[in-house]
């Protein structure tokens, strides 16, 4: 049986006591104060959170993969940070990949029994062809989901990195993983409804990881996501203007550099600071693992 009583995230919020009897306005003012709390929660993580992305860096740098798994919303929230990864960074789909408990009808719908099911996670990673190359953060608000923490056993039995994000002091999975990220969200404005603080640091740190894990992998020019996929109008439009201010060009050039990198941002960067080719720059950013900056340091102009 489970005691909930020992979770911090199910504990009652004294301060929403009588939500139910404010007007709209107070309702939201109540939710945003509560929610103000959250990054300092997360805040306190830093270094925790910082000592996971080297891991994670680490492990794709040298061709791993980033697996993050949860059920309900902690594995929709994962989903959806591995599912933004190819269109911002332009990274193989198979680089970064979430697992939610109940399969793919589970992000769509809840299948709360499959969460309690620790071999069900196991299972997951198999088919997934997870190994010790790759690293596994698996997400739980309470700390205690079967599902999570078969998922963490597991990659820890064959020598995978194991990182855990919980919201929960009484956290099973901080005790499984090799880095344990907790920040204490304490109680719920609605009691237990951790879709709501839990769910928002989670996010909060879900950002930080791979956002980090990226630029530390060259996916970053300044501030500017110069290795974006052009898959559409947006994001076609984005890549022409990352170039124009990267490369401190006009519209015209920029498409026209982009034309000559065949789409590519960081390339048509390149060609266009240096006045190199297409071939000469593919090569210097294979040289450089993808780096840019690192690329435009040892590459010389060609011309005045």
């Amino acid at each position: 049986m489970i005691d909930l009583t020992k979770l911090s995230t199910e504990k009652t919020n004294n301060n929403t006591n009588n939500i139910d009897m404010l007007d709209t306005l107070d309702i939201l003012t109540l939710i945003n104060n509560e929610d103000k709390t959250v990054p300092l929660a997360v805040a306190k993580e830093l270094a925790n959170i910082a000592a996971a992305v080297d891991t994670i860096y680490q492990k794709l740098k040298t061709g791993g993969r980033l697996f993050y798994l949860g059920a309900g919303t902690s594995g929709r929230l994962g989903i959806l940070d591995a599912v933004e990864c190819p269109p911002t960074y332009g990274t193989e789909p198979a680089m970064v990949q979430g697992l939610i408990a109940g399969g793919t009808s589970a992000i769509f719908k809840a299948q709360e029994g499959a969460e309690d099911n620790p071999v069900l996670a196991e299972t997951d990673l198999k088919k997934a062809e997870f190994s010790s190359s790759d690293v596994l953060v698996g997400i739980a608000a309470s700390g205690r989901t079967p599902y999570v923490c078969g998922g963490l056993n597991y990659a820890k039995k064959i020598g995978a990195a194991a990182i855990a994000i919980s919201c929960s002091s009484e956290s099973k999975i901080a005790s499984i993983a090799d880095i344990a990220i907790t920040p204490i969200t304490g109680a719920e404005v609605i009691t237990g409804s951790t879709r709501m603080k839990a769910g928002t640091a989670q996010k909060l740190i879900l950002n930080m990881l791979s956002t980090a894990v990226m630029i530390k992998l060259g996916k970053v020019y300044g501030n500017l996501m110069v290795d974006v996929k052009t898959t559409n109008q947006k994001l076609a439009e984005r890549a022409l203007h990352i170039v124009t201010q990267a490369a401190d060009c006009n519209r015209k050039e920029a498409q026209a550099a982009l034309t000559k990198a065949s789409g590519n941002a960081k390339l048509a960067i390149l060609l266009l600071l240096t006045g190199c080719t297409a071939a000469e720059g593919t090569a210097m950013l294979k040289n450089n693992a993808g780096h840019l900056r690192q690329a435009l340091q040892e590459m010389e102009p060609s011309h005045e």
